[in-house]
């Protein structure tokens, strides 16, 4: 068996505040680029979209969400994938509006 190691890019999204005169980071989300042997594009994986508590409801997971679609564009990816835990319903139904389609299972393995 032979391991070798492949360098991939990520790009961190973020939206920042001034909070009491201090440049605060609100929301993020991150964007990994995947390669295999099977296309000669990446495929980019939506990972840690988060908005802090505080700012949640004002439309800020959408906003860095459709950011990150069109960084993804930029980037050349020929797919664009994201997962969620299943009791979060309300970012499902968020995804699906900005046109992501439910495509098959996440499976996952805790390795800690």
């Amino acid at each position: 068996m032979k391991f070798q190691e492949i360098n991939s890019k990520a790009v961190k999204i973020t939206i920042n505040e001034t909070i009491d005169g201090e440049n605060q980071e609100i929301a993020r989300a991150f964007i990994f680029l995947i390669t295999n042997a099977l296309h000669d594009k990446p495929y980019g994986l939506l990972e840690d979209v988060y908005v802090q508590e505080s700012h949640r409801g004002k439309g800020l997971g959408k906003q860095i969400t459709n950011e990150a679609i069109k960084k993804a564009k930029e980037l050349g990816c020929y797919k664009f994938i994201c997962t969620s835990r299943f009791p979060k319903e309300f970012i499902h139904e968020m995804y699906e509006k900005l046109g992501f389609t439910k495509h098959g299972f996440e499976f996952r393995m805790n390795l800690d």
